[in-house]
């Protein structure tokens, strides 16, 4: 049996009345489909940033301030700028029929308007989801330049609980430590041979990390390969039509270029590419 549909119902805009998205998130968790809901006054990139986060396969957008015809084409046109249209985009709420043929050709794939029944919607949901998964195949070609694996990224509650396996257990002993203050996580490296184990602690309930646990407990959270070129590496990773999680290489933690590669391009293991640079160590973090 496969996982349920993973749906995110959103409120973009200033819209204050959320009985119906309520009504929405509830019944399709009713038709077996895992809602996340995001609650009142979201921008399009909170929409967007949260689900490619809770890699959501659906985003049910709901509006009644009759601001849809600016905020919906938003939504649609930061997935596009983020590599992921393959998310099926809907709506509902208010919405004259004048106004559905501008906000499908700006990518929704469908309006719900008032009336319509649960059931219909999850039918759409699961037959467009379908055919999104039917599309995706295996494209041909590595990326070039690896080195190696640099880490394994560990997701564990409790760093100081955690460690007593590696320590005592393994033996292995720690290099490094750093809390990443932008993502919200403790860090901890533990060398084994040419790679190292990194432990990830959330230091904040929103950070990534908090939300990993919360969905799937502790366990391997990511690889990081070590390449000669974090911007050649996603250049090609671009040309092969895998979903990039970062654009461009951004600085991690010790000085090293990272970037990620989202778990659907890579068989479900979130995927970084890690480069050392002249003022970054050896084994330093994501």
């Amino acid at each position: 049996m496969g996982h349920p549909i993973r749906v995110l119902v959103a409120k973009p805009g200033l819209d204050g009345h959320d009985r119906g998205a309520l009504v929405i998130a509830q019944g399709l968790r009713d038709q077996g489909m895992e809602v996340i809901y995001t609650g009142l006054r979201q921008t399009p990139a909170q929409i967007v940033s949260t689900a490619l986060q809770e890699d959501v396969a659906c985003i049910g957008l709901s509006s009644l301030s009759g601001a849809h015809m600016q905020l919906f084409p938003e939504v649609a046109r930061l997935l596009k700028e983020q590599g992921a249209e393959d998310i099926l985009l809907v709506g509902g709420g208010v919405i004259p029929e004048s106004d559905i043929p501008d906000l499908i050709d700006a990518g929704i794939t469908g309006i719900f308007t008032p009336g319509t029944r649960i059931e219909d919607v999850a039918r759409f949901i699961r037959e467009h989801v379908r055919e999104s998964d039917a599309k995706l195949s295996a494209v041909d070609g590595i990326l070039p330049g690896i080195l190696g694996i640099d880490h394994i990224g560990i997701a564990v509650a409790d760093v100081s609980s955690a460690l007593l396996f590696y320590t005592r257990g393994l033996g292995l002993v720690t290099s490094h430590e750093e809390i990443v203050a932008d993502q919200g996580v403790r860090t901890v490296f533990l060398p084994v041979g040419e790679t190292h184990i990194e432990l990830l602690e959330p230091t904040s309930d929103e950070s990534p990390i908090a939300r990993f646990l919360a969905k799937h407990g502790p366990g391997l959270h990511h690889i990081a390969y070590r390449v000669a070129s974090v911007e050649a590496a996603l250049e090609h990773a671009r040309e092969l039509g895998y979903r990039l999680i970062d654009e461009k290489p951004r600085l991690g933690g010790r000085g090293k270029l990272i970037a990620f590669l989202h778990p659907k391009s890579s068989g479900g293991v979130l995927t970084e590419l890690c480069q050392h640079t002249d003022e970054s160590e050896e084994g330093g973090s994501s």
